[in-house]
């Protein structure tokens, strides 16, 4: 995998050493999930210089330093490695919150089916997070344990330059809270993620927050990813989350 990835990686027509190439993934996957060198540093528990280093390509990292690094990003040392390109524009920057989060937020409960359906578009503040946690739970805790199915829609979770993050690690520990007050209780939950990188960081979350066996987290043509979520929830439609046209 890292030979097909790396070593067939070309820039304006020249081979990028995998050193380069692997410090140019790691920047992708810090800067699409808000994070500066100091604070994946921290996460990982290693210097910023190091981080530096690894990001252009000086520094040939240790497998051990590859496992904190992936650790830190929230993902798997495997997705590293694989070839899903996103950017290395930094996300979560002042653009990004131009439209307001009620705007961008809605939900709807399906009482017949027992469904509750929400989505976001554009990124999220830890604020954000915890109204959405003080709005659903409310609306979750009228049901008896697992009465209720969650359906997420982060298909648009993307910042203002069209391109897909996922969370920060501020709304990432948030959504921790958010699973354990919203989803705990709840039967199953159904997300729709924007990338691969988003579902390695959901499950990720969700194995945090102690809901992992019950949470299913898709990505792949829109209306597949549709398709075997209805078929998840046992629905044949939703009038809030449907695939594109």
């Amino acid at each position: 995998m890292i030979k097909e990835v790396y070593f067939s990686l070309f820039l304006g027509g020249i081979i990028l050493s995998i050193q380069t190439a692997f410090g140019m993934r790691i920047r992708e996957l810090r800067a699409r999930s808000g994070m500066s060198q100091e604070q994946l540093a921290y996460r990982a528990e290693l210097d910023r210089s190091y981080i530096s280093g690894v990001e252009c390509g000086s520094r040939n990292v240790s497998l051990i330093n590859i496992e904190k690094i992936a650790k830190a990003l929230n993902i798997s040392i495997e997705y590293l490695f694989t070839n899903e390109k996103l950017s290395t524009n930094s996300a979560y920057l002042q653009q990004d919150f131009k439209i307001p989060f009620l705007k961008r937020f809605s939900y709807q409960l399906d009482k017949e089916q027992r469904i509750l359906s929400f989505k976001v578009e554009g990124l999220l503040t830890s604020k954000d997070v915890d109204y959405m946690t003080a709005t659903l739970a409310s609306i979750s805790s009228s049901f008896k344990k697992g009465e209720l199915s969650v359906f997420v829609d982060h298909r648009e979770m993307k910042a203002a330059d069209g391109i897909p993050a996922v969370y920060s690690p501020e709304v990432a520990d948030r959504a921790v809270i958010f699973q354990q007050k919203v989803i705990s209780c709840s039967k199953q939950v159904v997300v729709l993620c924007n990338s691969h990188f988003m579902v390695n960081q959901m499950d990720f979350v969700t194995q945090t927050s102690g809901i992992r066996e019950k949470a299913t987290h898709l990505y792949g043509k829109d209306r597949d990813m549709i398709g075997q979520a209805y078929q998840l929830l046992d629905i044949h439609g939703n009038e809030l989350i449907k695939a594109a046209k």
